[in-house]
C-alpha cells in the first residue's frame, strides 16, 4: 500500500473513535499522523486540520520537501519579545585574560613598543611592566626619546619655499610673457600665503580679538582689534600703493585725517557701521592681485615710483617690500589669534625685507638724532662726514635663512659704512631682527650678541624697533 493508503486508514480508524484492539503497524502510523497533525499547526502542512492530502514525508525515496514561509508573529496577535531586556539579561562576555610575558621578553619589545608597533596585548603587558620595573622604565623612555629625534613633529603646513621652488621650476621651462618684478615677489607670496590661511575661517576665526603691537616713541604700543579688522587694515595701507599707481582708493569715500596708515585705518574702522566682517577679505584679495598685476604689466621702471605714507615716502619697489613684511606679520598675529602655526618667509624673500629694514635704519637715526632719542653727534669721536664718504658704522649680521651682514653708517644717513671705521657688532636671528622691527620684541629683550660701543649699539637696536608701526 502506498503512503496515501496508509493514511487513509488511519484516519479511518479515527472518525470511528476506535482504541482498542489495533495492531502495531497501525498504532505506529497513528503516532506518526498525530507529528504530521502537529507539523501542519505549525505551518508545515495545509493547518485546516485536513490531513487527507498531507505533504509526503522527505526521505530517501522522495524529494526534500519544501517548507511553505512561516505566519508573521505580528500577524499572529501575539505580544512582540522584549529585545532588548533580552539583551540586557544577557551575560557578558568574559575579559580575556591579559598577557603573562617573561621579563626579558618584555624588555625585548620595549624596542617596538616605543615605535608604537606591539599589539594592543603586548602593549598593555609592557605597560604594566613599566610600572614595576624601574630599569626598563629608563630604557623605555630613553627609546621613546631617541623615536622622537628619529621623527620630529612637523607642520601640516607646506614648505613658504615650496610655492617659490615650484614656480621657478615652471618659469625655467616656460619664461611668462610678462614676469612679475623680483622686488614684488615678496608681496605676492606673502599675500597668497595669508589668503590660504584665511580660506576655511569661519564666523569665529574673523572675530577672534587680535592685539597690534609696535613702538612709539620707544614705548611699547597695542591696539585691540579683531582677524577681519587686521584684514582690513592691511586693505586700507596697501591702498596708499594702489593710489601711486592709479588704482582705486579701497576707502572709497571715506576721508582720512591724515594720510598715514594709522590714520587710514582708523577712519575706516569708524565708518563701518559694525565692525569687519569676512566680506572684508573679498576687495583685500583683489586688490593685492590688482597691484601685482599693474606692476607687472607697467614693468620694472615703475620701481622708483614714490608712495607717499604721509609722514615719509617710499619709492614703489622698497613699498611693495614694506606691505610684503607687513603682510607676514600680521598673518602671524592672525595665525597667534587662532592658535595656528606659520612660518616665517622663505630666505629669499626674508632677505629682501631684511635688507630694506637695513638701509632704512641710517634715515631713522638720523631723525631720531634730531629729537633727541639718539646720541646726539658730533662729539669727542663722532664728526658729519660727506655724502658718500666712509664715517662710523655698524657691522649689522643676520644669522639664518635669508642672513647676511650690512654695514650701518652711524653718523649720517648719505655717509657710506665701512669695515675700516667698524665700532660695534651686533648679530641676530633673522626671524628675531624681524620681530624687532615690527615692535613685537623689547630692543632691551632682544636676543642679540653685542660686541663694541655700547651706546652705538642702543641706538641701531631701538631704532630697528621704531621701524614699526600699526
Amino acid at each position: 500500500m502506498n503512503e496515501a493508503g496508509r493514511f487513509e486508514v488511519y484516519d479511518e480508524h479515527e472518525g470511528q473513535g476506535g482504541h482498542g484492539g489495533e495492531d502495531p503497524y497501525e498504532k505506529g502510523e497513528r503516532e506518526s499522523g498525530a507529528a504530521n497533525a502537529s507539523r501542519g499547526a505549525d505551518g508545515m502542512s495545509s493547518g485546516n486540520g485536513d490531513d487527507r492530502h498531507p505533504t509526503p514525508e522527505s526521505g530517501p525515496d522522495l524529494p526534500p520537501r519544501i517548507p511553505l514561509p512561516r505566519a508573521s508573529v505580528e500577524d499572529t496577535g501575539r505580544p512582540l519579545p522584549d529585545l532588548r531586556a533580552q539583551d540586557l539579561a544577557a551575560p557578558a562576555p568574559p575579559p580575556s585574560a591579559p598577557l603573562v610575558l617573561e621579563h626579558r621578553v618584555l624588555k625585548a619589545l620595549l624596542g617596538a613598543w616605543a615605535l608604537a608597533a606591539c599589539s594592543p596585548e603586548e602593549t598593555a603587558a609592557v605597560e604594566e611592566h613599566l610600572g614595576d620595573c624601574g630599569a626598563c622604565a629608563d630604557e623605555a623612555r630613553r627609546l621613546r626619546e631617541a623615536v622622537g629625534l628619529l621623527h620630529p613633529a612637523e607642520s601640516l603646513d607646506l614648505d613658504p619655499s615650496l610655492r617659490t621652488r615650484v614656480l621657478a621650476g615652471c618659469l625655467e621651462r616656460r619664461p611668462p610673457r610678462i614676469p612679475v618684478p623680483e622686488w614684488a615677489t615678496p608681496y605676492d607670496a606673502e599675500t597668497a600665503r595669508l589668503d590660504a590661511l584665511l580660506q576655511d575661517f569661519g564666523d569665529a576665526e574673523w572675530h577672534a580679538p587680535v592685539r597690534l603691537r609696535w613702538f612709539e616713541k620707544d614705548e611699547p604700543t597695542s591696539r585691540r582689534t579683531t582677524v577681519a579688522g587686521v584684514i582690513a587694515h592691511l586693505l586700507t595701507v596697501d591702498g596708499l600703493v594702489a593710489i601711486a599707481l592709479g588704482l582705486k582708493d579701497p576707502m572709497g569715500d571715506v576721508a582720512a585725517d591724515r594720510p598715514t596708515p594709522s590714520a587710514r585705518t582708523e577712519a575706516y574702522w569708524r565708518a563701518s557701521h559694525y565692525p569687519p566682517t569676512r566680506a572684508v577679505r573679498a576687495p583685500w584679495r583683489e586688490q593685492s592681485h590688482d597691484l601685482v598685476r599693474t606692476v607687472s604689466f607697467t614693468g620694472g621702471g615703475t620701481g622708483k615710483l614714490s608712495v607717499p605714507y604721509g609722514d615719509f615716502e617710499l619709492p614703489l619697489h622698497d613699498a611693495m617690500l614694506d606691505r610684503a613684511f607687513e603682510c607676514w606679520v600680521h598673518a602671524e598675529d592672525i595665525a597667534e589669534a587662532v592658535d595656528y602655526p606659520y612660518e616665517p618667509p622663505s630666505g629669499g624673500d626674508l632677505h629682501q625685507m631684511v635688507d630694506l629694514a637695513a638701509r632704512m635704519l641710517p634715515t631713522v637715526l638720523s631723525a631720531r638724532r634730531r629729537v633727541g632719542l639718539a646720541a646726539p653727534s658730533p662729539g669727542p669721536h663722532r664728526h658729519l662726514v660727506p655724502a658718500g664718504e666712509p664715517g662710523r658704522s655698524l657691522r649689522l649680521e643676520i644669522e639664518g635663512s635669508g642672513g647676511g651682514e650690512w654695514l650701518i653708517p652711524l653718523d649720517s644717513p648719505g655717509a657710506v659704512g665701512s669695515a675700516d671705521h667698524e665700532v660695534a657688532h651686533i648679530a641676530l636671528d633673522g626671524g628675531e631682527f624681524c620681530r624687532l622691527a615690527a615692535g613685537h620684541v623689547s630692543p632691551t629683550e632682544a636676543a642679540a650678541g653685542q660686541v663694541g660701543d655700547r651706546e652705538a649699539i642702543r641706538d641701531v637696536l631701538f631704532a630697528a624697533a621704531s621701524l614699526s608701526r600699526m
